[in-house]
């Protein structure tokens, strides 16, 4: 291989690093790019409660595949996705009003002004709750700088 195609190789491989870096998603998805861990995200809301959904019912929404426990639950959300995704891209809400992107157990859930929040775990979410207006506040003001940030790169120490 010459000086040039090398350079040009380079070049793409540079290229490909730098645009996956510069757009990592704003959702926490998982393996096959799945949100929430395969929970229904409408469930929450209409039965208060975690219930796992089925690769038989499944939308997108971006970039996550969502799954729902039925075809009412799916169709529910493709007609109001906004509505019924949680907040912070999935990722774990107090994480974020701490300026981090910390995964979330699906059971430790919140809804408050018709929102869904996410949390690490119980114990994290019992601190969310002890101020929820406060730490949406902090999480909505720190979620523009870190939404588009990698994982990695959210959860770097200053």
């Amino acid at each position: 291989m010459n000086l040039k195609q090398t350079l040009k190789l380079a070049g793409a491989a540079g290229a490909l690093i730098f645009s996956s870096l510069g757009f990592a998603s704003a959702v926490n998805i998982g393996t096959n790019d799945l949100a929430i861990h395969g929970y229904d995200p409408v469930a929450y809301f209409t039965k208060s409660k975690a219930v796992e959904g089925s690769a038989k019912y499944t939308a997108t929404h971006d970039g996550a595949i969502y799954r729902f426990s039925s075809k009412k639950n799916r169709d529910l959300f493709k007609s109001d996705a906004d509505r019924y995704a949680p907040q912070f891209g999935g990722y774990c809400a107090m994480g974020v009003a701490l300026n981090k992107k910390l995964d979330v157990d699906p059971q430790a859930f919140y809804i408050e002004d018709n929102k869904l929040y996410l949390n690490l775990n119980k114990a994290v979410q019992k601190k969310w709750l002890t101020d929820v207006d406060g730490h949406v506040k902090s999480a909505d003001r720190i979620w523009s700088g870190i939404e588009h940030l990698s994982v990695a790169a959210a959860n770097e120490e200053d």
